[in-house]
């Protein structure tokens, strides 16, 4: 990627378990920007996090988090790298 990028990470927790369709559609629209993705399944509480790292153009990240936290269940935050 070039200077006109950012890496990000955008952190997800995901409590309603119908939301996870939509989550995995949005980050599919993203993939060509995504370098990384882990998840976690945290049965014990019936949730699932997952985070994403990119380095994409600043409104491809905003749009996809904005995306995701328009979803009924899912929560969002998103960590902006200095360079």
């Amino acid at each position: 990627m070039d200077s006109e990028t950012r890496v990000a990470v955008i952190s997800i927790i995901v409590e309603n378990p119908d939301a996870v369709s939509e989550v995995n559609r949005i980050l599919h629209e993203g993939s060509s920007f995504i370098i990384g993705r882990m998840g976690i399944p945290y049965r014990a509480r019936k949730i699932n996090i997952i985070s994403i790292v990119l380095d994409a153009p600043q409104p491809v990240i905003s749009g996809i988090s904005g995306k995701l936290g328009t979803i009924d269940g899912v929560s969002v935050k998103t960590a902006y790298s200095n360079i």
